[in-house]
């Protein structure tokens, strides 16, 4: 889930809402010219550059002759480079961006990452903007140590800046049509999250080379959103095993059944049992409601993901024991038989809803191997009908409930 779920980030860039903004001068806007803002670039690109050396060439020319066609056309040349760099600038005033992830995001799975443009200006429209994007993978909570690449191996800054570079994706989009004036519109990247964990997705740079070409501007920026990239479905092989144990006492969980405990009262629909039928609230509400009762767990598995750095040696092996427990919890709940949810000797999660599935995948997004995870012995999940995995050979992970062998991947 993103840490923000639908929302998106606030309007940014020159047309952006900014309480602190200073009101608009002249003095200020033609010291902006000389030194623009922070972030803020003017290149010349390659005709720009025979453009400047057109006009240096031209200008000795005219300073030695006197020419007044020289000096004419010197004046013409540097009007085209002023009116490049002012008409770029009126490009891209007024206009703001914000970014937005569509959550969930999963590993291995085709995500969307939408940028709104808004164009604040009232009369002049924007032509021929560029937007770069990235997206990373972010690690929290990891320390290293220092090293420069002198002391380094070589094979170890091999490694590290080729996982870097795996773990990160750049697009560029283009404005293909203009952006009228107080008009607005979306660009979609499609990408896909390499791996789990946190990702950030940031819009690194704004560019346009309108008008002429001669001039390249560059706005940098610090918009970003970060989501969590839960971990890619897998394939699995189902076992037969003998069926769960019911719980003592007939656990009943919060969902439509047919046990004894009232949930919630309904509108009446066609093939409802007449016996369900609630009189005393039908008669007060004038409309017809039936009792809907909770459902017996009969079937109900908790999960337990022990995280061993000592038995989960082989990194490939654990990431596909990740990705299996998010599979086998997600098919679970679909099915109506999660009860709950650990991890190590962490306090067992209910699964009730929604949203305590989503917990989960968001904390299995972000687990890691660790030393002694839980003591020996200790179970923080039901004495039955635990859910336990265990390596299966070199490559594989086997799947347990209360020792027998139900599922492997």
């Amino acid at each position: 889930m993103s840490m923000n779920p639908g929302d998106a980030t606030e309007w940014s860039g020159p047309g952006g809402r900014d309480a602190t903004r200073p009101r608009f001068t002249w003095n200020a806007f033609l010291w902006s010219l000389v030194f623009p803002r922070r972030g803020h670039r003017i290149l010349p690109t390659v005709s720009g550059i025979v453009l400047i050396g057109l006009s240096l060439g031209i200008g000795t020319a005219a300073y030695n002759s006197s020419s007044n066609i020289l000096f004419i056309t010197l004046s013409l040349l540097l009007a085209c480079l002023i009116l490049s760099g002012v008409m770029s600038w009126l490009n891209l005033r007024g206009v703001a961006w914000r970014l937005r992830l569509a959550v969930p995001l999963r590993a291995g799975h085709e995500a969307v990452a939408t940028l709104e443009l808004r164009n604040a200006k009232k009369f002049l429209p924007t032509y021929g903007l560029w937007f770069d994007l990235v997206a990373r993978a972010v690690e929290r909570d990891v320390v290293r140590r220092a090293e420069s690449t002198v002391t380094a191996r070589g094979i170890d800054v091999r490694e590290v800046l080729a996982k870097a570079e795996s773990s990160e994706s750049d697009r560029r989009l283009g404005l293909r049509t203009r952006l009228e004036p107080s008009g607005e519109t979306r660009l979609e990247w499609v990408f896909k999250p390499r791996r789990r964990g946190m990702m950030r997705v940031e819009l690194a740079g704004v560019g346009s080379l309108f008008p002429f070409g001669f001039l390249k501007k560059d706005i940098g920026t610090e918009v970003g959103a970060e989501a969590v990239v839960w971990p890619a479905p897998v394939e699995y092989r189902r076992h037969a095993v003998a069926s769960a144990r019911r719980p003592a006492g007939g656990e009943r969980v919060p969902r439509a059944g047919s046990g004894g405990d009232l949930l919630a009262l309904r509108r009446y629909a066609t093939g409802d049992s007449h016996r369900l039928i609630h009189w005393k609230a039908s008669a007060r509400t004038q409309t017809l409601l039936v009792r809907q009762f909770a459902a017996e767990s009969a079937e109900g598995y908790a999960l337990w993901l022990r995280t061993d750095a000592a038995v989960w040696t082989r990194a490939e092996q654990f990431e596909l024991l990740v990705s299996f427990a998010a599979t086998l919890a997600e098919d679970f709940f679909r099915a109506g038989r999660l009860v709950a949810t650990a991890v190590d000797a962490e306090a067992p999660r209910p699964v009730r809803r929604v949203h305590d599935l989503e917990l989960f995948l968001n904390r299995l997004a972000v687990v890691q191997p660790v030393e002694n995870s839980a003591v020996a012995g200790e179970q923080p999940v039901a004495k039955q009908n635990v859910l336990t995995f265990a390596p299966d050979g070199a490559r594989g992970v086997a799947a347990y409930v209360d020792g027998e062998k139900t599922a492997s991947a």
